[in-house]
C-alpha cells in the first residue's frame, strides 16, 4: 500500500503558544489576553489534496482503477481510499488524514500524472462546501483523463465530424476576423471556379489556404492528386473518403502514413503496455550482441521428475542454475548506468519474464542464489500469483539483475530476447528436445538438448566472459545435484 501525505500550511502550531505570550503582562492581564484572542489569526479550514503516488521508479502517470469511497463517505487515517494501476501492478492507496472525501478530482479509468491532486479530502463537514470550489478550479476532470477519453474516442468514431467541427470553428475566426490568409494563386484560383474563400480552411502554415485547399473545396481532381481508398487515416483515426479502391481496399495515408485495413479497430496501449514499449524502445540505444550455447539436460530433465511432486518448478531449478553460475562469473550479473563505469551489483536478482493478460512483467526472484530450490519455488509460486492479480509491489518487479525469458514449454527451439533497461544480460531458453550426438570416439547417441542465447551489453560484457558464463551454466546444468543443497 503507498500512503500519501501533504501537510497543510499553517500559520503556527496550534500546540506550541505564540512568541510574545512569554512576555511579562501588563496591570489589567484580562483585557490585554482578550485583546490577544481578538489579534491572534483563526485557523482556516482543513482541506487536504490526495495526489497521484509515483509506485515506481519509471512510473510517470497513472490510471484509476477504482475508487474504494465514495463523494461524501468519511476516511480514517491508513483506511484505501482508491486504487491505482501503475506501469506493473495496481496498489491500494491510503488516506493520511482523517476527514471526508469532498471532490473526485480524477474519475475511474482516467489517467493523470504522478504527483497531480486525484481528490480533495475535507477536514469536517464545514469545510466541504470550499474543498468543492477548489476542486473546481482544480478541474472536476483532469485534462489529462479528457486528453484519454478524447483519444479513444477518436480512435473507434470516423473523423467526419471531428473535421467539420474544425472547419466550422475555423470559419467562424475568419469571419470575425475578416482577414483570410491565402497564397495569391489560391485566390485566383477562388475567383475562377467561384469558390468562397472565407470558407476554405487551409492545410498550409498558420492555417494559410493553398492552392490544393481551392481545388479541393471545388472537387476539381488533379492529376497529382492521389488515389484515395474508402478509408484513410486522418490523425490516426478512420475517414471515409472518395476515390477509387484498391484492390487491397487500403492506401498510405498522405504524408507517408500508415496503411489502414478497411475495417480495422484502433486500441490504446494500457498502462503496462505503453510501460513495455517505452522499456523496448530504450533498450535499442544499448550496444548489445548475442551468444548462443546448446546444453544437454538428461540429468536436470531426471532431477526435475525428482522434484516436481514436492512443486519445484522448471523455471525455479533454471533460476537457480542461472544464479549459481553468476556466482562465478559478477561482471555478467553487472550494469552499466552511466555509460563510463561498471556497477557490480552485491546481490543476484533473476527475473523472469512471464506473460499475463495484457502486457508483460518480471516478478523478481532476490537472492537466488542463497535460497534453497524449495524456497525459491514457493517464492516464484507466490510471485506468479500476485503478477496475474497485479498486486506485486514495485521491489518485486524492478529489482533485477539478470533476466530469464523461457519459451521452451510452447516448444519454441530458439529465439532472442530484449535487453531490459538497467540489466547487463538476458537469457532466453528454448525447449528441451531428443538431439543425435557424437562422442570422442565417434559413438552416436541420442541426448536431450535446449538452446539458450544470450543478450548482453557488449560495454561491459564481452563475447569471453559470456562464453564462460555459459560454459559454466552448462556445467551445472549436467550435474544439478548441487541446486538441491
Amino acid at each position: 500500500m503507498a500512503t500519501l501525505s501533504k501537510f497543510p500550511h499553517l500559520p503556527f502550531s496550534s500546540t506550541k503558544p505564540h512568541h510574545h505570550l512569554s512576555l511579562p503582562l501588563p496591570l489589567q492581564p484580562h483585557t490585554h489576553l482578550r485583546r490577544l484572542r481578538r489579534t491572534l489569526p483563526s485557523i482556516t479550514c482543513k482541506i487536504h489534496e490526495i495526489f497521484m503516488p509515483a509506485l515506481s521508479s519509471t512510473m510517470t502517470e497513472g490510471k484509476i482503477v477504482s475508487w474504494i469511497k465514495s463523494e461524501g463517505d468519511r476516511l480514517s487515517k491508513g483506511e484505501g481510499v482508491v486504487v491505482v494501476e501503475s506501469d506493473k501492478a495496481d496498489m491500494e492507496v491510503e488516506s493520511f488524514y482523517d476527514g471526508i472525501l469532498a471532490a473526485i478530482v480524477v474519475p475511474e479509468g482516467s489517467s493523470a500524472p504522478v504527483g497531480s491532486p486525484i481528490a480533495l479530502l475535507a477536514g469536517s463537514a464545514a469545510d466541504l462546501d470550499k474543498a468543492r470550489e477548489k476542486a473546481k478550479a482544480i478541474g472536476v476532470a483532469s485534462p489529462k483523463a479528457e486528453e484519454n477519453s478524447t483519444k479513444i474516442k477518436a480512435a473507434t468514431e470516423t473523423v467526419s465530424a471531428p473535421i467539420q467541427q474544425s472547419n466550422d470553428t475555423l470559419v467562424v475566426e475568419r469571419k470575425s476576423s475578416g482577414v483570410v490568409i491565402a497564397t495569391p494563386y489560391a485566390k485566383k484560383l477562388a475567383k475562377q471556379h467561384k469558390v468562397d474563400i472565407g470558407s476554405v480552411v487551409g492545410t498550409g502554415p498558420y492555417g494559410r489556404v493553398t492552392p490544393g485547399d481551392v481545388e479541393k473545396a471545388a472537387g476539381i481532381v488533379t492529376a497529382s492528386s492521389p488515389k484515395k481508398s474508402a478509408n484513410v487515416v486522418v490523425d490516426g483515426a478512420v475517414a471515409s473518403a472518395p476515390g477509387v479502391s484498391t484492390a487491397a481496399g487500403s492506401v498510405k495515408a498522405s504524408g507517408g502514413g500508415f496503411v489502414e485495413i478497411a475495417g480495422a479497430s484502433v486500441v490504446p496501449f494500457t498502462t503496462m503496455q505503453a510501460a513495455v514499449a517505452k522499456n523496448m524502445v530504450e533498450s535499442l540505444s544499448v550496444p548489445v550482441f548475442r551468444v548462443g550455447y546448446p546444453v544437454v539436460t538428461d540429468a536436470l530433465d531426471q532431477l526435475y521428475e525428482k522434484v516436481k511432486p514436492k512443486g519445484v518448478t522448471m523455471t525455479a531449478l533454471l533460476a537457480k542454475a542461472v544464479a549459481m553460475a553468476l556466482v562465478q562469473h559478477p561482471v555478467v550479473n553487472s550494469t552499466c548506468k552511466d555509460g563510463k563505469s561498471f556497477t557490480y551489483n552485491s546481490s543476484i536478482n533473476i527475473a523472469v519474464a512471464v506473460a499475463i493478460n495484457g502486457g508483460l512483467i518480471t516478478p523478481v526472484l532476490q537472492d537466488a542464489d542463497k535460497l534453497d530450490l524449495y524456497l525459491l519455488s514457493q517464492k516464484w509460486k507466490g510471485l506468479v500469483e500476485k503478477a496475474r492479480t497485479k498486486q506485486l509491489q514495485p521491489h518485486e518487479y524492478n529489482s533485477g539483475t539478470f533476466t530469464l525469458s523461457n519459451l521452451g514449454m510452447f516448444g519454441v527451439d530458439r529465439f532472442d530476447a530484449i535487453l531490459p533497461p538497467g540489466q547487463g544480460a538476458i537469457m532466453a531458453v528454448g525447449a528441451s528436445k531428443p538431439t543425435v550426438v557424437a562422442d570422442a570416439d565417434g559413438f552416436f547417441s541420442v541426448k536431450n538438448k535446449m538452446l539458450v542465447n544470450v543478450t548482453a551489453d557488449h560495454r561491459i560484457i564481452y563475447g569471453a566472459d559470456l562464453a564462460a558464463f555459459l560454459q559454466t551454466f552448462s556445467k551445472i546444468t549436467q550435474d544439478p545435484e548441487s541446486l538441491t543443497v
